[in-house]
C-alpha cells in the first residue's frame, strides 16, 4: 500500500483532477499536478503545479522523481507519456488501456473484437472509404477519430452527399461513421477495479444531454432492473477486458429491450459526480484507492442524487449567475471548478440535490435548474 503522505501525480489540471486534489488531501496525501495551463483549476489546489506540455521530457523526469504514483484526469494525455512515467512509477490506468479509450477506431474496434454490444459501424480514413446509401449506417453520425467530446468533432449526417461535406468540415481527420440508433434513453456505470481485480460498483444511472453535453443525471436510474443490472455486468466486464485499474466510466445507449456500449472513458466521469454528496466513498476517493493499493472502499448510495451541469452559457459578461437562487435549497449543494474563463458550453461547475425521495429530488433539481437560467431549446 502507499500511505499517506506520500506524493501523488496527477496528469491534467480540469475539475476532475480538482476533486481527485481535495479527496488527496482530506485521505492526508500531497499531489503534483502537470498541466500546461498555468490557471489549471486543480494546480491552484496542489501542492505542487508543473507548468508543461505532457511530453515535456524535464517534467516528466521531475514528476518520475518525486511522485510515488500517478494517474490522470483525462484520456487525451498522451499514451507515450504514461509509458515513460511508468518506467520509473506505478502508472493507473496503464497506457494500454488509456491508448483505446481516447482514440473511438481502437474504442469500437475493441468493442467489436470482445463481443460486445455495440452501433453498426465503419472506419474512415480517406473519402474513398466513405459507405454508399445502402450501407445501412445512414442516418448516422461522423466522429473524429480523436480529441472529439462533449460534442465536438460529430457531425450528423443523413446520406453520403452529407457525409462527405462532413469529412471536408473535419478536415479529412480519420473518422468513424456510426449508424444512428432508434435511442429510448441513456446510461452510464461508473466503477473501480483495483491491481487484484477486485470491483466496486457505483448504481447504473440514468443520463440526459443537451448539444451533446451531459444535462443532468438521474442516480439512480429510474429503469428496469433487468436494464441496470445488465449495464453493470457488460461494465465490469469492459474493465475486465481492458485490464483496467482505477475509476472507469462507461455510457450506454438503451434501445427498446437492447444496451449498447457508447463509449468508455478512463477515468472518474461527470456522471458519477453525484457520489461525492450521495455515497459512502464517492468515484474520486475511489481513484485514490486503487493507485496506492488501498481496499476499495463501499461505494454504498445513501441517498437519492441529481446532478445538474453548469456550463459558461449561464455566466453573464463579467458577472456571475445568482447563487442566492440555489442556496434557497437546503438540499442543493453547490459545486464550481474554479476555472479562469466562463465559455459557451464550457462546464463551470454542478450542482447535486440529495434525499430520500427520488421524485421529489429530481423536482427541486429540475426547479433548481430553471431558476438558475438553465434554458432547455
Amino acid at each position: 500500500m502507499i500511505l499517506p503522505p506520500a506524493t501523488l501525480g496527477m496528469l491534467g489540471g480540469g475539475q476532475l483532477a480538482r476533486f481527485f486534489v481535495i479527496a488527496a488531501h482530506e485521505m492526508g496525501y500531497k499531489v503534483v499536478v502537470l498541466d500546461p495551463d498555468r490557471n489549471s483549476p486543480a494546480g491552484l489546489l496542489a501542492d505542487r503545479h508543473l507548468c508543461a506540455a505532457y511530453d515535456d521530457a524535464a517534467a516528466l523526469d521531475e514528476m518520475a522523481r518525486c511522485c510515488v504514483a500517478i494517474t490522470t484526469e483525462f484520456e487525451n494525455v498522451p499514451a507515450s507519456t504514461l509509458q515513460v512515467l511508468a518506467r520509473s512509477v506505478p502508472v493507473h490506468p496503464a497506457a494500454s488501456a488509456v491508448s483505446i479509450c481516447q482514440h473511438r477506431v481502437s474504442e469500437k474496434n475493441f468493442l467489436r473484437d470482445n463481443g460486445f454490444p455495440h452501433a453498426p459501424y465503419a472506419e474512415i480514413n480517406a473519402e474513398a472509404d466513405l459507405p454508399e446509401v445502402d450501407s445501412g449506417l445512414y442516418p448516422g453520425i461522423l466522429k473524429v477519430a480523436r480529441f472529439g467530446y462533449d460534442g465536438k468533432g460529430q457531425i450528423r449526417v443523413q446520406s453520403p452527399d452529407e457525409a462527405r461535406a462532413a469529412f471536408h468540415q473535419l478536415k479529412g481527420e480519420q473518422c468513424v461513421l456510426e449508424k444512428m440508433l432508434p435511442l429510448d434513453y441513456e446510461v452510464s456505470v461508473v466503477l473501480s477495479r483495483d491491481v487484484q481485480g477486485n470491483v466496486a460498483m457505483f448504481p447504473t444511472v440514468e443520463n440526459r444531454h443537451r448539444n451533446g453535453i451531459l444535462d443532468i443525471t438521474i442516480a439512480p436510474a429510474r429503469r428496469s432492473s433487468e436494464v441496470c443490472a445488465q449495464a453493470q455486468t457488460l461494465a465490469r466486464r469492459v474493465a475486465e477486458k481492458l485490464g483496467y485499474v482505477g475509476t472507469l466510466g462507461v455510457e450506454f445507449f438503451v434501445c427498446g429491450s437492447r444496451i449498447y456500449v457508447n463509449e468508455m472513458a478512463p477515468r472518474p466521469h461527470n456522471s458519477g459526480h453525484y457520489t461525492i454528496d450521495a455515497c459512502v466513498t464517492n468515484q474520486f476517493e475511489q481513484q485514490i484507492r486503487a493507485l496506492c493499493g488501498l481496499p476499495l472502499g463501499d461505494p454504498y448510495q445513501h441517498s437519492a442524487a441529481v446532478m445538474v451541469n453548469l456550463l459558461g452559457d449561464l455566466w453573464p459578461p463579467g458577472g456571475q449567475p445568482e447563487w442566492s437562487r440555489l442556496f434557497v435549497h437546503p438540499a442543493l449543494k453547490l459545486h464550481l471548478y474554479g476555472k479562469h474563463e466562463a465559455r459557451p458550453g464550457r462546464k463551470m461547475g454542478h450542482f447535486t440535490v440529495i434525499g430520500s425521495d427520488q421524485q421529489a429530488v429530481l423536482a427541486t433539481a429540475m426547479r433548481a435548474r430553471a431558476e438558475i437560467g438553465v434554458i432547455d431549446g
